[in-house]
């Protein structure tokens, strides 16, 4: 198998088998991910995916999902990703569900009727990091779209069939924007039918511009509690029937799962006894332990 370091993986679709298709990732510009900072974009020759497909054909021939590498292989064009879709297909003829993330500019130069074709090929499911919906937030972190974009391109995944998932970056926006950037990013993924949406909290890496700019005084990173506090105004203004998955585990309670709308009271809930019993040091200190994204 061929795997060009680091290798990240969704955890929550099956992982394995995986079958690298890109390297790194197209944009990296983003101002907190140091994911692939050292890792120049590139596209896995077919040679090297076929070699890989037969290798895992030998070892789960009857493998039904597959999970592709690497940051966005979304990127990838229709007319180069169709043929690795069918050749996904001939090597594992039991394949019911190609899992693959991508960005919001991704999907930019696909028609829906290519992303049907895509779907109808095993392609139904896209994890996108999508971290706000606010415009402001968004040209602050430097992610190369606006919220309009967002609703454009997922509306195109609604009509091809394809499920997505929403990322929705805890704290990003730092203090003096936090309100807007949660009430905003809620509204834009609310009119959205996305599956899943999942947050995860700002943790400011070494390398990344982001602590550079916290360290000249130019970002105003959220405390614990005001982490919590927009991760509550969040989940309030969030109006989507989905499943909900959330890393900030606060007062023993897990907030995950699936149903969000029927959840959602007891959610907040929870949020809110976190803000009152949570011992914010310890959370602190678990985030400053925390390695990648």
């Amino acid at each position: 198998m061929h795997f060009t370091e680091p290798v990240y993986r969704n955890p929550y679709w099956p992982t394995w088998p995986l079958l690298e298709v890109t390297r790194g990732c197209t944009h990296n510009k983003c101002k907190f991910c140091t994911m692939y900072k050292d890792v120049n974009f590139g596209v896995a020759s077919m040679d090297q995916i076929e070699a890989d497909l037969a290798e895992i054909a030998t070892i789960t021939p009857h493998a039904r999902t597959i999970q592709l590498l690497s940051a966005n292989p979304l990127a990838l064009s229709y007319d180069r990703l169709a043929p690795i879709l069918e050749k996904i297909n001939e090597y594992l003829p039991n394949m019911e569900h190609i899992y693959t993330a991508g960005r919001v500019t991704d999907l930019r130069n696909k028609t829906v009727d290519q992303l049907r074709k895509l779907r109808d090929l095993g392609m139904d499911e896209i994890s996108m990091g999508t971290e706000s919906g606010d415009d402001w937030t968004l040209d602050r972190i430097n992610k190369g779209y606006h919220a309009n974009d967002i609703v454009e391109q997922c509306a195109k995944l609604d009509e091809a069939g394809i499920a997505y998932w929403h990322t929705f970056l805890n704290g990003v926006a730092g203090r003096s924007h936090s309100h807007e950037h949660a009430v905003n990013s809620a509204k834009i993924m609310s009119q959205t039918h996305p599956m899943l949406v999942g947050t995860g909290g700002l943790t400011l890496f070494p390398g990344t511009p982001l602590l550079d700019e916290a360290e000249r005084g130019e970002f105003d990173p959220l405390t614990e509690r005001e982490m919590l506090e927009e991760l509550l105004l969040f989940v309030q203004n969030l109006t989507c029937d989905c499943s909900f998955i959330t890393h900030h585990t606060v007062g023993g309670t897990n907030l995950t799962g699936p149903n969000f709308l029927e959840r959602k009271d007891q959610i907040m809930a929870a949020l809110q006894d976190g803000l009152v019993h949570a011992n914010m040091d310890v959370l602190a200190w678990m985030r400053a332990r925390k390695q990648t994204l």
